[in-house]
């Protein structure tokens, strides 16, 4: 085995200690404390492969072991070390613990890649505390607007000064973002989260793209009233309003057969939220994502017609607020070759799927190629303690992620500079 799979195993048991809660869920924010723990662990483990290690202004660890041209362009593999607020221990961190494997794995051999390699972990990938996630992967992109260093999380606490408490400046931001072209390629390990791995009894996948996210939150605004005495007929009732438009959407996502669209209402905040008043307001969230990015569009015109109907049918006035519209990506077709020819080489038959989540390589694809392998985890569970892959499968994943970084490097130094699309 050319990983140290010992090795992978006692830094995931390390790092899951960090912001841990019951026997196997983490809670680890963004810009915290915790997160901030496990990046000096993660950092001393980089040192130790031979990594020049700093933290960036946007909250990014980044390790960087030379290459042999080291102007060529970085060939970047990673991923992120926060969780969610009631999360597993392999989401994110399984990108960033099998990065760092590969590269040490690299150094035990005295290999030096042909162009510099860095291991990243990504801030704020899952977005839950500041309400808009993938923060450090568009803030190197040049992705990341002055205004969304004001959000604040449910303490009143502010991106910028969460950044400042984490140590970096917020005022120097323009210093982390990368130039056109400096980046070659990215390539990211992840947990499927996702059932098809493990339905086809294969530990470790190549994907084919990613669906893009189109995030929106609806509000619906009504007339309170108590439930006891006033008329059915004469209620304003925005919850009511809101039902109907979950059930549309369920509906609307399932009605051709065979297809990746999934669309869901994963947060609901009523007012005044007493169990005897009609609501007067309510606010949702809905996650809508497709591979298809024309049949996507259509499905957000039919939800934006159905809010519309039902706020009319119940005298309800109504606001859609766009916060998230990203379009779908496909992985590099050369990168996907070397991986599918190293995979084969390694014994494995790992096929191809899409990601319905989306991963920083959805932001790095605005800048070069990119590439995702996927590992099998239990029942496709994630975001949740349960989240399972087993040590073997993720050593499995992480071989291969060792090969591609060797080939990928190779064919970096041997092609153009690649510029920002």
């Amino acid at each position: 085995m050319t990983v140290n799979l010992e090795r992978l195993k006692e830094r995931f048991e390390v790092i899951s200690r960090f912001g841990k809660i019951g026997d196997t869920g983490v809670c680890r924010p963004a810009l915290s404390k915790t997160e901030r723990e496990a990046f000096d662990v993660v950092a001393g483990w980089m040192e130790q492969a031979g990594m020049t290690v700093r933290v960036d202004h946007f909250g990014n660890l980044i390790g960087r072991l030379e290459g042999k041209n080291p102007n060529g362009p970085v060939l970047m593999i990673g991923s992120h070390l926060d969780s969610q607020p009631y999360g597993g221990r392999f989401d994110g961190t399984a990108g960033v613990l099998a990065g760092l494997e590969a590269v040490t794995a690299m150094a035990e051999r005295g290999i030096v890649p042909e162009v510099p390699v860095e291991v990243v972990s990504f801030c704020d990938e899952e977005g839950w505390r500041f309400q808009k996630g993938l923060f450090g992967s568009r803030g190197i992109t040049g992705r990341v607007e002055p205004e969304e260093l004001e959000l604040m999380d449910r303490d009143g606490i502010t991106r910028r000064q969460a950044l400042r408490d984490f140590g970096c400046d917020p005022d120097k931001l323009h210093e982390s973002v990368y130039l056109p072209g400096q980046i070659g390629a990215y390539l990211e390990l992840h947990i499927e989260q996702g059932p098809l791995l493990e339905r086809q009894n294969r530990p470790v996948g190549i994907v084919s793209g990613i669906a893009g996210p189109l995030w929106l939150t609806v509000t619906l605004k009504g007339r309170a009233g108590h439930a006891g005495s006033v008329p059915m007929r004469e209620r304003r009732d925005a919850l009511v309003g809101a039902a109907e438009i979950v059930v549309a959407l369920n509906r609307m996502v399932q009605e051709e057969e065979g297809v990746p669209t999934v669309g869901t209402v994963g947060s609901l905040r009523l007012f005044p939220n007493s169990p005897n008043v009609i609501p007067e307001e309510v606010e949702f969230t809905v996650d809508l994502r497709d591979i298809d990015m024309n049949r996507r569009r259509r499905i957000e015109e039919r939800l934006r017609e159905a809010i519309a109907q039902s706020a009319d049918r119940h005298g309800l006035a109504y606001s859609i607020r766009e916060s998230a519209n990203l379009q779908p990506r496909y992985c590099a077709e050369w990168m996907k070759r070397i991986l599918h020819e190293e995979s084969q080489a390694m014994g494995l038959e790992a096929p191809e799927l899409m990601s319905g989540p989306f991963h920083d390589a959805l932001v790095m694809a605005d800048v070069c190629d990119f590439a995702m392998i996927f590992v099998r985890c239990r029942n496709g569970v994630s975001h949740s303690p349960e989240e399972y892959a087993s040590y073997e499968d993720l050593a499995l994943g992480t071989k291969l992620l060792y090969r591609g970084v060797l080939r990928i490097s190779d064919q970096l130094s041997r092609r153009r500079r690649p510029t920002v699309k």
